[in-house]
Order: C-alpha cells, then sequence, then structure tokens
C-alpha cells in the first residue's frame, strides 16, 4: 500500500480534490513505466496509438481527452522523446551530441551537447513501455508519478499546500527546450515534486496554453499537498485568489490573516 493510499486518498480521490481546490481545465493524469509491454498491454481499455507522436501528444490524450494511452519507443517521433523517459536505449553517443540541436535550439554544439547532459532522464535499459491515464480512471494502480496542468497561481497555491506541513525551499531547473525533463523526467528520476515551464513542444504538439505550468509528483506528495491547501482554506486562503485592489488601505486584509500586521 503506497503512502497516499495509506492516507485514505488514492488516486480518484486525489484527482477530485485536486480539480476541486485548484479549478483545473484538464485532467489530473498519471504515468507509469513498465519492464514488461505486456504489462502495460494489460492494462483494461488501454488505447494504442496508430500513428507515430511526441509524448507530448501522449501526455495530451490522457489530459485532454480522458484517454489511457500505452506506447513502446516504436510509437515516439524520435530520440528525444524516448530518452526521457528510458525507452529504446536512445541516449547514445549520437543522442548525447546534441547534434540534432545545434544551430536549431541552440548556438553550436557544445551548447547543445551541455544541455542534453543538463537534462533528467530516466535510466536506458529498464523499461520497455509506458502508460498514461487520468487518475480518476485508478488504471495504472497506482501511477510512478502523477501530473497536472495549472496556471501560476494555481501552482503557488499547491506549493503552500506542500510547504504547509515539514516546510521546505523547492528550487526547480530548467533546460529550455525538452522541457518534459524538468517534469516528468525529474520526478521520475529523482521521486519528488517538479515543476515545470512547458516548453515549444508541448504548447505546438501537446496543446499545452501559454498560461500553464507542469506539476508532477509521487502520489504521496500529491496527498500531502491537498492536505496542506484544505488547511490553508480554513485560514482564509483558496484559490483563485481574490484582488483586494492596488489603492486599498492594506491594513484591514493584512490584519485579517495575520492579527492586525
Amino acid at each position: 500500500m503506497n503512502t497516499a493510499t495509506a492516507q485514505g486518498l488514492d488516486a480518484p480521490a486525489i484527482a477530485a480534490a485536486l480539480e476541486r481546490l485548484l479549478k483545473l481545465r484538464s485532467l489530473p493524469f498519471g504515468m507509469k513505466l513498465f519492464a514488461s509491454r505486456d504489462d502495460m498491454q494489460a492494462i483494461p481499455r488501454i488505447r494504442r496509438p496508430r500513428d507515430v507522436h511526441t509524448l507530448d501528444q501522449i501526455v495530451a490524450q490522457a489530459a485532454r481527452l480522458g484517454w489511457t494511452v500505452g506506447i513502446t519507443a516504436e510509437d515516439l517521433v524520435g530520440d528525444q522523446c524516448r530518452a526521457v523517459v528510458g525507452l529504446g536505449r536512445a541516449q547514445t553517443p549520437k543522442w548525447q551530441s546534441g547534434d540534432h540541436m545545434t544551430g536549431v535550439w541552440f548556438q553550436d554544439q557544445p551548447g547543445a551537447a551541455a544541455h542534453q547532459a543538463a537534462m533528467h532522464c530516466v535510466p536506458d535499459g529498464q523499461y520497455d513501455a509506458l502508460a498514461v491515464s487520468p487518475l480518476a480512471s485508478g488504471r495504472l494502480d497506482p501511477p510512478d508519478i502523477a501530473l497536472f496542468y495549472a496556471t501560476p497561481g494555481a501552482m503557488m497555491y499547491f506549493i503552500n499546500g506542500l510547504q504547509w506541513q515539514g516546510y521546505k525551499r523547492f528550487d526547480w531547473s530548467v533546460v529550455g527546450e525538452s522541457a518534459c525533463a524538468d517534469s516528468w523526467g525529474r520526478a521520475l528520476v529523482r521521486r519528488e515534486p517538479s515543476l515545470s515551464i512547458p516548453c515549444f513542444a508541448e504548447r505546438r504538439y501537446g496543446g499545452v496554453l501559454d498560461d500553464e505550468m507542469l506539476m508532477a509528483a509521487p502520489l504521496e506528495d500529491m496527498a500531502k499537498a491537498i492536505a496542506g491547501m484544505e488547511a490553508l482554506a480554513k485560514n482564509g486562503f483558496r484559490y483563485p485568489f481574490p484582488q483586494y485592489g492596488i489603492q486599498q488601505d492594506a491594513r484591514a486584509g493584512l490584519g485579517f490573516s495575520y492579527g492586525g500586521s
């Protein structure tokens, strides 16, 4: 039994709480890696792609369409997508060189190679398949990580919830293009909350909106943040944040929250 389930919050309950507290516009979803593609294909009502996609598109099919989708390396358009999740032994010397991004996203080859080295990627050779599915479906039982798209304001509130008990400062990085390495790549590798600013490919191919960020984390961190947001709500802090007014005397508002500040 995972920690989130032990706290009484399984994946569908976490999905419902996130949608209620953060007013999400798309579905929270899970991601799970499989050593065997047969195990992935045994998931109830799983879909297999008929076309070649970016991983951003596969993720969007779960978050925007509510589909449960399973993939192997052959379903992904190139090594950049495969490498982040450790499929297809894509992390070759050629991929590490960054040649395919030189002059496209980076001025020279040393810069492109430095970018490749900076990405969080699941180690090669451990997994043969991956599935994504809405958390509400409960089909991944449990997922390796849970993810959701939200506005910067909602992300701040979620982070506040994470920090309610056992405060921790979060330091996140930005690799630039291939920002999925900052979100699902980092969360799969480090097993901790990982916030990203989605990149060009996520927005062009994955339908991510201009005002959306992406959070990825294990279920137990989602459950912790939900408990924290529920506590903050009792203190009068709820999302979306009501505007107080840029010319109002601030003392009344601050006094309500801080007791006379």
